[in-house]
């Protein structure tokens, strides 16, 4: 029995040793100190009761880095020799080949590696760990395409092949593979993000563009191709391209309107007016029955309203055309739930382009006895009519209908906007103390646009006041803000005018510039508004408009000069210098037209 206990104590103390040894020759290794590591890896390697395989790694790092290749060969063909079904192991030794010199025997050696590891999913992905360890993504692919082979499946590694064309540099085949790859479901979602992670640039957008029609045209009754078509058409802004595939499915699959209603709401939200009305008229034609009907009905005058407030300068005549199409709405539709967005409209056109400001508020009272028990809707029209009093410059009346609403929809948007509102009007009054503290608050507001406001409008009032007692400049500067917003353009050009001559050197002055261009735009002085930018552009420092006056500049030359040429040097100058611009997917839409893309 002592015998016995002696020599397991004696097994014991050999097993702790070697793990010593291992733990101390792995420690030099990591110092650097490769002799006294190769010397210890020498002798657990030589043992034969030891296991070579846990120090495989750095024993062979470490006779490469002292360069005795001689050695590292000899050791890794005794690895080979005792486990043959060992992947790595060959692909280390042909990688030691190369290293030596001995580039052809190494690709005949890879070669002959990849063929075998092909035949199992395992050691297909053990070698592709392996070469992306070593950098070889060509063989990477290589080796996936040969067990896509053997499998004799076209579909079969496509997320791994996408992989490697990636890593290789390769969009085009990646798009290819990522594609096959979205074919099983539930895989399109990581295909979408794929793809708006990877594909930036003008040329990797059309490339995906280019695919996906063809695939579209190759495989009619595939679904998944139309929808990914869509979606990316969606991400560009084409919403017109997105309006012809989604059509087409509409007709085939005999969808009710229902997916054109969809992408009508998307386009109107990005406010791609002009098309939102061809899809809701289609709608209506089509399904003079359906259940979107009345909605596409209300949308399609809405939209056809935005198009006329945004052409400038705005047309009386249609103002009253657009109130005459409400007015035809309610006669076929009724004055009820499904209409009363159309009666806060039409109160809206009243009052804003009419000046008939009772008129606005007696619909808005109609509309709000209409909605009953709809609170959020009874609040939308609350801050019309604040907007009303604006108009009226009785600002008491505005703030407690603003204040109103704060109060009634603390946690919504609605209290947000509302909130935002009332800033508005303390700026209007000159009181920016009161104004900024409000809009300090809204920076953190959950909606973009909110937050987007209150961030330029605190920042316009930090910037420019303080700077003396009296604050005049700014105060004037708000007295013409609220001009605007009372639609008074000629008056306000007048006092921008004005303005901008008192306070040439004045931290006002870019403020007053970028005011005054967009101004000038709104009475159809597309030339004087270019001269504003190009003093804007040289004079002063613009950092924070520079996207925005770059965009305005090339829309003037594109919609009101029709000077093509340049409007796609000023669109393509803003891809290139602000990629992460609000304005980059119009700007590159535009472009794409300008150019004469005909992919369709």
């Amino acid at each position: 029995m002592k015998r016995y206990l002696m020599i397991c104590l004696m097994l014991v103390i050999g097993v702790i040793a070697k793990a010593q040894d291992v733990e101390l020759a792995n420690e030099y290794f990591k110092q650097g100190e490769f002799e006294k590591a190769k010397d210890l890896f020498q002798k657990i390697v030589k043992d034969k009761k030891a296991n070579a395989g846990l120090v495989h790694q750095n024993y062979l790092q470490c006779l490469i880095k002292l360069k005795d290749y001689d050695e590292a060969e000899k050791f890794l063909k005794r690895q080979i020799k005792s486990n043959e079904s060992n992947i790595t192991y060959r692909a280390d030794y042909a990688n030691l080949l190369e290293l030596t010199g001995r580039v052809d025997e190494s690709q005949k050696e890879m070669n002959q590696l990849i063929d075998i590891a092909a035949k199992s999913e395992g050691t297909i992905y053990e070698l592709q760990d392996f070469l992306y360890r070593n950098t070889k993504t060509e063989q990477v692919i290589q080796l996936l395409k040969k067990g896509r082979e053997i499998f004799k499946d076209e579909n079969k590694f496509a997320l791994f092949l996408a992989r490697a064309y990636l890593y290789n540099g390769q969009k085009e085949p990646m798009i290819d593979e990522m594609l096959k790859y979205g074919l099983t479901e539930g895989n399109q979602d990581y295909v979408k993000a794929t793809f708006q992670d990877n594909l930036k640039t003008e040329p990797e957008i059309d490339m995906l563009e280019k695919a996906l029609y063809s695939k579209v045209q190759k495989f009619p009754n595939e679904q998944y191709y139309t929808d990914l078509l869509i979606w990316h058409l969606i991400q560009q802004k084409e919403f017109y391209k997105a309006f012809v595939q989604t059509r087409a499915v509409d007709r085939r699959l005999k969808q009710d309107g229902q997916k054109v209603f969809e992408l009508a709401q998307t386009a109107l939200v990005n406010k791609d007016f002009r098309n939102a009305i061809q899809m809701y008229e289609y709608v209506m034609k089509e399904y003079p029955q359906g259940q979107y009907y009345p909605y596409a009905r209300r949308n399609a005058i809405f939209c056809k309203e935005e198009v006329v407030k945004t052409t400038y300068p705005v047309n009386l005549t249609e103002i009253r055309t657009l109130i005459k199409d409400y007015k035809s709405l309610f006669v076929e539709l009724g004055q009820n739930i499904k209409t009363m967005e159309a009666l806060r409209n039409t109160a809206q056109l009243y009052a804003f382009y009419l000046n008939e400001r009772d008129t606005a508020i007696t619909i808005l009272e109609t509309a709000i006895k209409i909605s009953t028990a709809d609170n959020y809707f009874r609040d939308k029209c609350k801050l019309d009519l604040g907007d009303i009093y604006v108009l009226k410059n009785e600002p008491w009346e505005a703030t407690l209908l603003y204040s109103q609403v704060e109060k009634s929809q603390k946690e919504d948007q609605l209290g947000q906007e509302a909130k935002l509102k009332n800033a508005k009007l303390h700026y209007y009054n000159g009181e920016f103390d009161l104004s900024k503290e409000i809009l300090d608050i809204l920076k953190k507001a959950t909606t973009r646009e909110i937050a987007n406001d209150a961030m330029q409008l605190s920042l316009l009032i930090q910037d420019n006041t303080g700077l003396d007692t009296s604050e005049v400049a700014m105060k004037e500067y708000a007295n013409i803000d609220l001009l605007l917003f009372q639609n008074k353009n000629s008056e306000a050009i007048a006092a921008l005018d004005f303005l901008f001559e008192k306070y040439k050197t004045h931290s006002l002055a870019d403020d007053i510039l970028w005011l005054r261009a967009n101004t000038n735009m709104k009475i159809n002085e597309p030339n004087k508004a270019l001269n504003d930018l190009e003093i804007l552009r040289k004079n002063y420092n613009f950092d924070i408009l520079a996207d925005d006056a770059l965009f305005l500049e090339a829309k003037i030359y594109d919609e009101k000069l029709g000077q093509k040429d340049k409007a796609m040097e000023l669109y393509r100058e803003i891809l290139q210098k602000f990629p992460g611009s609000i304005y980059g997917a119009e700007a590159r839409k535009r472009f794409r037209n300008l150019r004469g893309d005909t992919i369709n």
